[in-house]
């Protein structure tokens, strides 16, 4: 029986977020989600946030800004802008263990993704970085992604796949995605599978050459 866990980015949208909880509890599916700190300087993104631990799901840290991935961002000080700016808004609702996703730009992966400082500290402050294989693009294709999820799906024996909790994105898709995918038989986790895990716990899990800016 092949696995999935599904993984929302770049919210809490307090009119799109509200609605996946919503479908993810009709179907008594937990999932990740992975936040920006920028929408959580708001009580209704600190709600949110809250509302998706209380439910069970995984919540973890995405960057504050979501502008340019770490492997390119040439700020001294981007890791404490991005990574520990939005843990210290993650952290007071969601303490441990502590989730981190590098911002791919549409899902790539490759050195654009960390930079060396950016390792230094998801291992030092014990974090466990997430990756993925699975991208159907339902922000290019609202409609039309639950598709190109389904043969993602069918390739492989644990799919992570990344949804968007964000407007124009998977909402419209997502009951119906998840109907057709448990009619196949999918098994729904929020567990990851090791090949997603370059870090696990401020370890390094599997090489990490090719992920890492100047390797």
């Amino acid at each position: 029986m092949s696995l999935l866990t599904l993984s929302f980015d770049n919210g809490p949208d307090p009119h799109v977020t509200p609605r996946v909880l919503d479908i993810l509890a009709s179907h008594r599916i937990t999932a990740q989600f992975f936040v920006l700190g920028k929408h959580l300087v708001t009580d209704e993104g600190k709600r949110l946030v809250a509302r998706a631990r209380d439910e069970g799901h995984v919540v973890g840290n995405h960057s504050f800004t979501h502008a340019i991935p770490l492997g390119e961002d040439t700020r001294p000080d981007a890791v404490e802008a991005e990574i520990a700016a939005t843990d210290a808004l993650v952290a007071p609702l969601v303490p441990t263990p502590k989730w981190f996703r590098p911002f791919g730009g549409g899902g790539k992966l490759g050195p654009h993704l960390l930079s060396p400082r950016a390792v230094e500290h998801l291992r030092q402050h014990q974090y466990t970085c997430v990756l993925w294989n699975s991208v159907p693009g339902d922000w290019l294709d609202p409609k039309g992604w639950p598709e190109k999820a389904l043969a993602d799906c069918a390739a492989q024996a644990h799919t992570l796949m990344v949804l968007h909790d964000i407007p124009d994105a998977c909402l419209e898709g997502l009951d119906g995605f998840l109907h057709r995918a448990k009619a196949l038989g999918m098994r729904f986790t929020t567990r990851s599978p090791p090949e997603c895990l370059p870090i696990v716990d401020g370890h390094i899990a599997r090489d990490i050459t090719g992920l890492v800016a100047g390797t």
